[in-house]
């Protein structure tokens, strides 16, 4: 009788334990002057991507939106393509990283007509390595839910992850050579404000 007393008591203390969640993410920019983590993906092309292999040629403009349902990076991503002939010019290679499904990236695609790699980040890893991830607010996934985005299905995973629409040139020897981090949504760098950085 006092074992399963024991038990019992045991089993009521490790409940809370056992109901705690991952604590949740939260996005700080890299700096300029860090060495930019190594990354390996597969667009939706299914081409392998990965950093090492694309320094070798030149520079990586890298970036990060949140998905085909949020009309900011398609604005983004239509303009980069409009003008990516400005960034290859300079010898650069463009990579865009996105929390969204394949499926969804291939909306993104008919929307924005990009040509350059879309990469799914199916585990949040290339997110987090670049600090750009962060778990979105209880308000703020209901919200969205009004509008009709539910961010699981989205992004094809169990918890409410985003990244911040960040910016990075990464330089062949793999420093960050330049950072746009604004956890406004709203503000995007321009493809001139990166080309101009890319020539200096």
């Amino acid at each position: 009788m006092n074992t399963l007393a024991l038990l019992a008591g045991a089993l009521l203390f490790a409940a809370p334990a056992l109901a705690q969640t991952t604590a949740p993410l939260t996005a700080s920019a890299l700096a300029v002057g860090d060495r930019a983590p190594a990354f390996k993906g597969t667009d939706a092309a299914g081409q392998p991507v990965e950093l090492a292999r694309l320094l070798k040629k030149g520079p990586v403009v890298l970036y990060f939106y949140r998905g085909q349902w949020c009309p900011y990076c398609s604005k983004e991503l239509s303009q980069l393509q409009d003008s990516l002939a400005v960034l290859t010019r300079q010898g650069a290679q463009v990579v865009v990283v996105t929390p969204e499904t394949a499926d969804n990236i291939g909306k993104t695609v008919a929307k924005t007509k990009a040509t350059f790699p879309i990469v799914h980040d199916q585990d949040f890893s290339i997110m987090k390595a670049y600090h750009t991830a962060f778990t979105v607010d209880p308000a703020t996934v209901a919200k969205y839910k009004g509008f009709g985005v539910d961010l699981q299905k989205a992004n094809g995973a169990a918890t409410e992850v985003l990244p911040v629409p960040a910016t990075y040139i990464i330089g062949r020897d793999g420093i960050i050579r330049f950072a746009y981090f604004n956890p406004d949504y709203r503000q995007r760098v321009s493809v001139r404000q990166v080309a101009r950085a890319l020539g200096q």
